[in-house]
């Protein structure tokens, strides 16, 4: 298991779900994170997390669809810590169930802002951030099984999850030469409070029916996403940049 010692992560969204565990992850291995996210109780509550297993971490609270927030965070990490060598743009949202005929373009308009254009937003500040070091750095995007396939009623999801596969591997190929690798997680359908509030909560027919759609039967879980952000960080993985990395059960190999 590499070790992140003296390295410095920032993760989006980091106050609960894929985002927490992953933080707590990355705090775990030995690197400081910053812990970003709209949700302060939820963001100081990962950095508490962190802190009683003896790591180091600092809560910003940045909304991903403000640009000036969005460089703030960046600069907290820099600031704080000196560098930024790991991000994980994890900030997302569900958005409406809606075919696309009857789709509010207002909740259109907002799920794409948050994201897709607020990973545009958050790649941009940690590239120029990762650039000024000579060791570079490794960002990782959450897109989603979504990402690659359709699904009912979730157009804006979906468009916006394709997006953000477009952009990782335009990144990746700017910069192939700059020690920046970019890359993608695609999750399944993971085991989230985020999930729950959509109406998937343990033992319903719509959670049984998704789960249905893996081959394993079953939800993921945020730890096996976190597992593979994290191996897309480590040096193990430096002939690594573009992918889009399937967490996902089985779900797209049917």
């Amino acid at each position: 298991m590499a070790s992140f010692d003296e390295r410095v992560a920032v993760v989006t969204g980091g106050g609960s779900g894929i985002g927490r565990t992953t933080a707590v992850e990355f705090a775990d291995r030995g690197a400081s994170v910053v812990v970003a996210d709209v949700d302060v109780e939820g963001g100081e509550g990962t950095v508490e997390e962190v802190e009683a297993a003896g790591g180091d971490a600092t809560f910003v609270e940045a909304d991903v669809t403000d640009a000036d927030e969005v460089g703030a965070m960046v600069d907290a990490a820099v600031d704080e810590y000196g560098r930024l060598d790991y991000a994980f743009n994890n900030a997302g949202i569900g958005g409406a169930s809606a075919p696309v005929d009857e789709y509010d373009p207002g909740e259109w308009e907002t799920v794409i802002d948050v994201n897709l254009v607020g990973v545009f937003r958050c790649m941009r500040a940690e590239i120029a951030a990762m650039r000024e070091s000579d060791d570079g750095g490794v960002v990782v995007n959450n897109s989603s099984v979504l990402g690659k396939v359709g699904f009912e009623n979730s157009s804006g999801y979906a468009a916006a999850k394709h997006g953000v596969l477009g952009l990782t591997k335009t990144a990746a190929l700017e910069n192939g030469e700059t020690g920046v690798r970019v890359n993608a997680v695609c999750p399944g359908f993971i085991d989230t409070p985020l999930l729950a509030e959509g109406g998937m909560e343990e033992g319903s027919e719509v959670r049984e029916a998704v789960e249905a759609r893996h081959a394993m039967n079953r939800l993921g879980t945020p730890a096996e996403v976190a597992a593979a952000v994290l191996w897309l960080c480590e040096d193990d993985a430096s002939f690594v940049t573009g992918e889009a990395l399937g967490v996902e059960g089985g779900y797209l190999s049917r």
